[in-house]
């Protein structure tokens, strides 16, 4: 009995383990679709040439860029382009006093640390690790963010290559 037991708990961790392994798939590969508001990089980053620190304001200070607030966003949409369809749903996330929850499109494993201040201090632009976005109606990943990626950008430029500067 305590061996059938132990094969059917088994059995119950690897199901579990797999259908959690595919739903993270899945959302992983919906993120760049699924965002709840189709925003436009290439229209707000290419047409208009808006500074990507203009929205992602904590960039230069902070280990993570950040995601515009809704007031950002409302303080030129408030006037701009409100008939739009995308616009009217912006709208109404600040009617009803509710963050956008974006799906991140580019995330690592909580043991890597990445912050963004020091590379846009030492004149990284956005581009060498998010692409064009300028180009990009929707965002996409574009650098595989794997620890060999890192290295080489940190070879090529002679930059510290000390494991506790990503990895606490």
């Amino acid at each position: 009995m305590t061996t059938r037991n132990s094969r059917l708990g088994l059995a119950l961790f690897v199901l579990v383990a797999l259908v959690f392994v595919s739903a993270s798939g899945r959302r992983n590969a919906q993120s760049f679709a699924g965002q709840p508001i189709a925003f436009d990089h290439k229209i707000h980053a290419g047409d208009y040439q808006i500074s990507c620190q203009y929205c992602h304001l904590y960039a230069d200070r902070s280990p993570v860029a950040g995601v515009p607030s809704v007031k950002t966003c409302m303080g030129c949409h408030e006037l701009i382009a409100t008939d739009k369809p995308e616009i009217e749903n912006l709208t109404r996330f600040w009617q009803d006093e509710q963050p956008i929850e974006w799906i991140k499109v580019y995330d690592v494993p909580d043991f890597v640390r990445f912050p963004h201040k020091s590379h846009v201090r030492a004149g990284v632009e956005c581009q060498e690790c998010h692409g064009a976005v300028e180009t990009m109606e929707t965002i996409r990943k574009v650098g595989d963010l794997s620890m060999g990626w890192c290295l080489e950008c940190h070879q090529e430029r002679k930059a510290e290559i000390d494991c506790l500067i990503c990895h606490h």
